[in-house]
């Protein structure tokens, strides 16, 4: 059962329609808005959890534990990257891992998830 536990949030505006984009990752862009992660491996700046049209504002969390969506089927303990629509999915050799899998998951199941920042690279 995904739940939601000691997240850091932020309020941040969204530079494209992020109102779909509940329980997916989202970067943050060199205009200083935040869109849905759309490259598959990537470097993300969080989770949208309230999302919105372009230019309102939108809650992405940060840190902690929270709910993300699964691409892909996985399994509690795997590295997770995003795909390029914003899902989570099994971290691949070379891509970013963006969160830790505290549950097992399949394709378009809310899974929970531990985000982890700082860009660490799989092996």
């Amino acid at each position: 059962m995904a739940v939601m536990q000691s997240r850091d949030t932020r309020t941040e505006i969204a530079g494209e329609d992020l109102s779909s984009a509940q329980f997916k990752f989202v970067t943050l862009e060199a205009d200083g808005f935040v869109d849905l992660a759309d490259s598959a491996g990537e470097a993300v700046y969080g989770v949208c959890l309230v999302g919105a049209a372009a230019a309102s504002a939108v809650t992405v969390v940060r840190s902690g534990s929270c709910m993300i969506e699964a691409g892909a089927a996985v399994t509690a303990g795997d590295q997770l990257q995003t795909n390029a629509a914003g899902e989570a999915i099994t971290a691949a050799s070379g891509d970013v891992v963006v969160g830790l899998a505290k549950e097992d998951g399949v394709d378009g199941q809310i899974i929970e998830m531990e985000i982890i920042t700082g860009g660490n690279i799989v092996a």
